[in-house]
């Protein structure tokens, strides 16, 4: 029955497709780069002091956070730092910036960490993760989440896009891949006519059963992506509900935690915390 439901196809946004827009479209490309890198700057500068741990996430902010990092480590304003990196990637990258590398497993307790967010509730500050294309056999953002969930305080670093009154778009949700169709049913019941349920593909096209070759995560896992047409009311309500339904694993939605936004707009940066301060930059 869920598989049979018609499905609209969600259209990728395809950014600068106008071939006279190129030189536009990568100017302005750049132009990101630079508000981003402000936001990662004053992530670590705000918030980061000697003798931290810090979580490092994943992301495009967050590799420049990283980059950061190390510069002022190499400069000796920071000392003292140990990293937890939230992929083999993280990993590589922030060794070669010379931070010290240490594990979660290890049991280091987290003073902060930031990372990248998808999209992010307006005054809750709650944050999706996982969005983002992973290959056959990676790690879930179930790493990224656990860092994240452990630390003392968290910033995530996005753009002024991504902060949003009302979500909309896909919840990465992590299931068990036996009997998965019933878990995909429960879920599509549950949201039926807000939000449509797909299996994500590791080739090919997106669809409801995720074609013949299903992502399989590293740890064995299916992610469905709960794509919401109409905007949600409540982020962290429908967190509460995945969780109660059997066969799911994890979500991609980050609440209950210490948050602050760190919003890189054209010619300022915004650092809001859950009561949507406004904290001044330093």
């Amino acid at each position: 029955r869920w598989g049979l439901r018609q499905r609209h196809a969600v259209p990728s946004s395809a950014a600068c497709r106008p071939r006279g827009r190129a030189v536009a479209c990568a100017a302005s490309a750049d132009a990101d780069v630079v508000h981003l890198f402000d936001a990662a700057k004053l992530t670590v500068d705000e918030f980061v002091k000697s003798g931290m741990v810090v979580g490092l996430g994943s992301g495009a902010a967050s590799g420049l956070a990283v980059q950061y990092l190390g510069t002022r480590l190499r400069r000796g304003s920071l000392t003292g730092i140990v990293g937890v990196p939230s992929s083999a990637t993280c990993a590589s990258e922030a060794e070669k910036v010379g931070i010290k590398i240490s594990s979660n497993e290890e049991g280091p307790q987290i003073d902060f960490a930031f990372t990248d967010a998808d999209i992010i509730e307006e005054g809750t500050l709650a944050a999706v993760i996982g969005r983002g294309k992973i290959e056959t056999g990676e790690p879930s953002f179930i790493q990224e989440k656990g860092i994240v969930q452990s630390a003392g305080k968290v910033a995530f670093i996005i753009d002024n896009a991504k902060y949003v009154n009302g979500v909309e778009g896909s919840i990465p949700v992590l299931i068990k891949s036996g009997n998965w169709i019933d878990t995909a049913e429960e879920i599509d019941d549950l949201f039926l006519g807000d939000a449509e349920v797909w299996r994500r593909p590791s080739i090919g096209t997106a669809g409801p059963s995720g074609g013949d070759f299903p992502l399989v995560t590293k740890e064995g896992y299916h992610i469905l992506d709960v794509i919401f047409t109409t905007p949600i009311e409540d982020l962290g309500k429908v967190a509460e509900d995945l969780e109660n339904i059997a066969g799911v694993v994890d979500h991609g939605i980050i609440c209950n935690t210490t948050s602050y936004a760190v919003i890189a707009s054209k010619g300022e940066v915004q650092v809001l915390n859950q009561k949507s301060s406004v904290i001044p930059n330093t």
